[in-house]
């Protein structure tokens, strides 16, 4: 089938899909290389990428600084689907001290981090 049919078809399934379970057991047979199509399905996995991406960065950062990591920390951080919040934490990890050093400025336990009114970097 030429790709000009298929790559709507297996977006309009994919949609079709939601949240079902078999949406990610349809997202696992057709994450080919998608770098060329821009889509909602393929920004989101190209998102899922990055995300998991910094998240194991972050942890890296700590383990070599040999900065303890709780469950509930290691967690929070893997679980975080906001790259601004996850950009955020990783500009701390490397001088960070302790794993809260890396939350430090937000606002409850959640993983949506406080804005700051000068930006991340302030």
């Amino acid at each position: 089938m030429p790709e000009i049919i298929a790559d709507p078809l297996v977006e309009l399934t994919a949609q079709g899909l939601g949240n079902r379970p078999a949406a990610q057991q349809w997202r696992d047979l057709v994450a080919v290389d998608l770098t060329f199509y821009k889509s909602f399905m393929a920004e989101e996995i190209r998102d899922e990428g990055r995300t998991e991406g910094i998240a194991q960065g972050i942890l890296l950062f700590l383990a070599q600084a040999g900065v303890d990591v709780s469950d509930e920390a290691r967690e929070r951080i893997t679980t975080c689907g906001d790259l601004d919040t996850l950009n955020r934490w990783l500009l701390r990890a490397p001088t960070a001290k302790s794993a809260e050093d890396v939350f430090a400025g937000e606002v409850g336990g959640s993983s949506t981090e406080a804005t700051f009114p000068n930006g991340p970097h302030a």
